[in-house]
């Protein structure tokens, strides 16, 4: 018989509320997260048997980059992340970081009442793709938005998140 988990919430979470944790740090002005994205490969093989169906089985699996938006600061966070992976005029031999290019990171999420809700560890991060400085228009009306891509080898989530008694007013 199916068991079912009762949760006193009724209602989605909202996307809006979140914060960004590395180096055991809140990052300053994340303005959106991509989503944490999972993808296994289907193997399909057929048995002799059987010339009329395929069977099919879980391959590899792959993890999607995740980008993360902010507004231009002079926060240097993720400019110095990125500078772990290709430093100009670094010179020969100390233009890449080897040591601690990589990163886990902690995406949490918050409820409406900005209570911790749910939690993901991000795995083996390193920056792929850094957008310093966005199209500069002087015609625009817009916030100046860096880009930070970050490869991953996989993520979980903290079960240690358990879903919060939520205020009453």
């Amino acid at each position: 018989m199916a068991q079912f988990v009762v949760n006193n919430r009724k209602d989605p979470y909202k996307n809006f509320k979140f914060r960004i944790l590395w180096d055991g740090r809140y990052v300053a002005g994340i303005s959106k997260v991509t989503m944490l994205k999972r993808t296994t490969e289907v193997v399909k093989h057929r048995e002799g048997g059987d010339p009329s169906t395929s069977r099919k089985s879980p391959g590899r699996s792959e993890f999607d980059a995740v980008t993360l938006d902010r507004g231009v600061t002079h926060d240097e966070a993720f400019e110095a992340w990125a500078s772990k992976v290709w430093k100009f005029k670094g010179g020969l031999g100390s233009e890449v970081s080897l040591a601690d290019f990589r990163k886990d990171i902690t995406i949490e999420m918050y409820n409406e009442a900005g209570q911790k809700v749910i939690a993901y560890q991000v795995y083996r991060c390193w920056v792929s793709e850094f957008q310093a400085l966005p199209d500069l228009d002087a015609n625009a009306n817009a916030v100046a938005i860096q880009h930070l891509k970050l490869e991953n080898e996989g993520w979980e989530r903290d079960t240690s998140v358990k879903e919060p008694k939520e205020p009453v007013l």
